[in-house]
């Protein structure tokens, strides 16, 4: 007769990593999902107006962001506020140049509805947002929206 022994306890079993990679790549997507990206880096420092009826915008890839405030960098671009278009400051000057070449980068279908947003520091002064307005006007970029925040948030 065959002789059974008891097998000894080698303590608690070690962890099945089978579906690890699957756990890793589901939060992986979900992560890629609700993340949005930065289209570019602020160089000014912008802390919007608040105002009671705003709307959300249904198209967010077309619109063409010009940003506008005191800069980050005092040293480089001086503490008087300035206009920042992509990832450069830029002068007033510089506006027409960056209407038309988005105009260029989009599609023939979507250039009609482009819109431009300006996206202003509340203590900017008025003069710098007119000095905008005026050269998108020339450019006939008509679609003017301000950014700003909902009241009551910040």
């Amino acid at each position: 007769m065959a002789r059974f022994k008891k097998s000894k306890s080698e303590g608690t079993p070690g962890l099945n990593t089978g579906s690890m990679s699957d756990i890793v790549f589901m939060f992986l997507f979900f992560f890629m999902v609700i993340t949005n990206m930065r289209e570019s880096t602020l160089y000014v420092k912008i802390k919007v107006p608040q105002a009671s009826e705003v709307q959300k915008l249904e198209k967010k890839s077309l619109v063409s962001y010009i940003n506008v405030g005191k800069p980050m960098d005092e040293k480089k671009y001086g503490s008087e506020p300035r206009i920042q278009l992509n990832d450069q400051i830029a002068e007033v000057s510089d506006i027409a140049e960056f209407i038309e070449n988005e105009r260029a980068a989009r599609n023939e279908v979507d250039r009609p509805f482009l819109t431009t947003s300006v996206k202003a520091d509340k203590d900017v002064r008025m003069g710098i947002i007119v000095d905008i307005k005026q050269e998108l006007r020339n450019v006939n970029a008509l679609k003017l929206i301000y950014t700003t925040s909902r009241k009551g948030r910040e």
